[in-house]
């Protein structure tokens, strides 16, 4: 039997599919407030057995901070994916972050400890260190102790090292660090955000780079992993660098919309979290962009997933095909 957390998520929902498709029993925590809606799009989406897969789920109700329910999950099951994370760019949700991203996470991994469970732990991109310039980051560059970072990238480096020193006590786990996840299901949310926002005009792209792979590779490494004997070792997960022109570009040519065709330079993303900063506090809405997402918006990330693809002798989805295909599952369901 699996158990997993984040289900929900967009990577934990096509984990999910993964796991019950091979045929396995499946239990996977919510809160009582979780919106399953999404997870179901998404076993909808990809197999003509959806209803019958997503109904096979086992549901528990309860919470990463509940160390007690977590232990008498954990002690009877052998695998445990975690995937659950807050993610949010926004200072105002250091508290909560860091409750969600590392508390919860240690109480993950001591449970694991405890009945020798084995861990497939979903960290991030955001947890490591940066390559030298013009080269691509990779899984030995170390993050600096100094390194200016958002709150979430602080919260999964914390989260991630607390997993190493669990590894360095007898957990049996593995690591992988995604570079931006591409997927269906929320399209409000995450990077289905994306695609909404290009159809509804999007004229502005920053002059920027980021890595971005499909959630189905994601979720097909991680049950790679479970599934073999390889643990103490991380795996950056990344099937493409892009500019954010050329993302913005080929999800609009996906979706039948214009690309953007103006630059905003750093001045300009500057000048703009500053005003959207200002309007929140007259709102008390979030703003939209932070100064966290416009320093990153025009910084040049790039990610090699060389060790991934040798060690488990795995090819990555083409990330245009990726965008294609999500893209195409955008418009049915907008139509």
């Amino acid at each position: 039997m699996a158990f997993i957390t984040g289900a929900s998520g967009l990577l934990g929902a096509h984990l999910a599919l993964k796991i019950v498709q091979s045929g396995e029993e499946l239990h996977a925590l919510k809160r009582d407030s979780t919106d399953l809606q999404y997870i179901h799009k998404t076993f909808l989406a990809y197999d003509s057995k959806g209803q019958e897969l997503f109904d096979s789920i086992h549901w528990i109700e309860g919470d990463l901070l509940d160390f007690y329910l977590l232990d008498s999950i954990i002690s009877k099951e052998k695998e445990i994916y975690h995937t659950a994370a807050m993610v949010s760019f926004d200072p105002k949700d250091q508290k909560q972050i860091m409750q969600v991203n590392v508390e919860g996470t240690n109480n993950i991994i001591e449970s694991c400890k405890r009945y020798k469970a084995r861990l497939i732990y979903c960290s991030s991109i955001a947890a490591l260190g940066r390559g030298k310039e013009d080269e691509e980051t990779r899984e030995t560059d170390l993050r600096l102790a100094n390194e200016k970072s958002s709150v979430y990238s602080q919260s999964k480096y914390e989260a991630e090292q607390a997993v190493w020193r669990g590894i360095a006590e007898g957990l049996d786990a593995a690591i992988v660090n995604p570079s931006v996840i591409l997927g269906p299901g929320n399209w409000n949310k995450s990077s289905g955000q994306l695609f909404r926002t290009v159809d509804k005009g999007l004229k502005f792209y920053t002059n920027g780079s980021n890595g971005y792979v499909d959630a189905t590779d994601v979720a097909q490494i991680m049950y790679l992993l479970m599934k073999s004997t390889i643990k103490g070792e991380r795996f950056i997960v990344s099937a493409a660098n892009l500019s954010y022109k050329d993302l913005f570009t080929q999800i609009a040519l996906s979706i039948n919309a214009t690309p953007p065709k103006y630059l905003a330079n750093k001045m300009l993303s500057a000048l703009s979290w500053r005003l959207l900063k200002l309007l929140s506090i007259i709102s008390g809405k979030r703003p939209l962009i932070t100064k966290e997402t416009a320093t990153n918006a025009n910084t040049f990330y790039r990610y090699s997933s060389e060790k991934v693809k040798q060690t488990l002798n795995y090819n990555f989805t083409p990330i245009e095909e990726s965008i294609h295909k999500i893209g195409a599952l955008y418009l049915n369901e907008k139509n």
